[in-house]
């Protein structure tokens, strides 16, 4: 695919996910599968664009008080070295494909039923819950090239852990510091990334602005995220398929 084709691409993938404080890792991901990329390229790119695009998403959200320092470090203190560890694994071209297949398809599954959001006051985790849960998704995201957003925003909504207003700016956090994480342990595989990557990430970064700077009554949430979940699923299928 023409680089400039797919760098409209990112840029709509970009704005759509940082609105919700997503970094969109998930979404590149299935652009590359589509668009046959090599896994020795997908994985380096996918947390490159994330890490843009959750900073981006994370300074807007942060503007407006939408954080709980405390609450992300319960998840992080875990996630962070986990997904260090999962970056600097060398999956196989197959083994890759397979679980990020699977990761796809999970992440379609959390879009499609993406729980409501409660009216009652947040009940406070326990650590016996949130390490175990953060270092599980920043394993997923140093081994995928996914930041572990799209699965732990529905949780924290489910579990009633932070009102919403806080979920975003959370997950946005987790997401960067996963992908930097992954980033770091991954070392060498850098070099993988393909030529037109600035482009790459200065389509994400506009996107990135647009999306997260978007009000919620903007944006036509339910066609969208089920337009994601449709291109997640073929994206998985494929994957799996092949």
């Amino acid at each position: 695919m023409d680089p400039l084709v797919f760098a409209i691409l990112l840029f709509g993938a970009a704005a759509l996910y940082s609105a919700v404080g997503h970094g969109g890792a998930s979404a590149y991901l299935a652009l590359m599968a589509l668009t046959g990329f090599a896994p020795e390229e997908m994985r380096p790119l996918a947390l490159v664009l994330n890490l843009f695009v959750s900073a981006i998403a994370f300074i807007q959200f942060r503007r407006t008080g939408a954080f709980n320092l405390r609450l992300f470090l319960m998840f992080a203190i875990a996630a962070i070295p986990m997904a260090y560890l999962g970056g600097g694994v060398a999956l196989n071209g197959d083994w890759y494909r397979r679980l990020l297949g699977m990761i796809l398809l999970g992440s379609a599954a959390a879009l499609v039923f993406r729980p409501q959001v409660a009216d009652a006051d947040p009940v406070a985790p326990s650590a016996a819950a949130t390490l175990p849960v953060g270092g599980a998704l920043g394993l997923v995201a140093g081994l995928t090239g996914t930041g572990g957003g799209i699965f732990l925003s529905p949780l924290l909504i489910f579990m009633r852990w932070a009102e919403a207003r806080t979920v975003a700016g959370i997950s946005a956090a987790f997401i960067f510091c996963n992908s930097a994480a992954g980033l770091f342990g991954q070392g060498a595989s850098l070099s993988a990334l393909p030529t037109s990557t600035s482009l790459f990430v200065g389509a994400v970064v506009a996107g990135g602005l647009i999306g997260s700077g978007l009000s919620a009554t903007r944006l036509p949430r339910v066609a969208l995220i089920r337009l994601l979940a449709l291109v997640l699923l073929i994206a998985g299928g494929k994957l799996l398929g092949t």
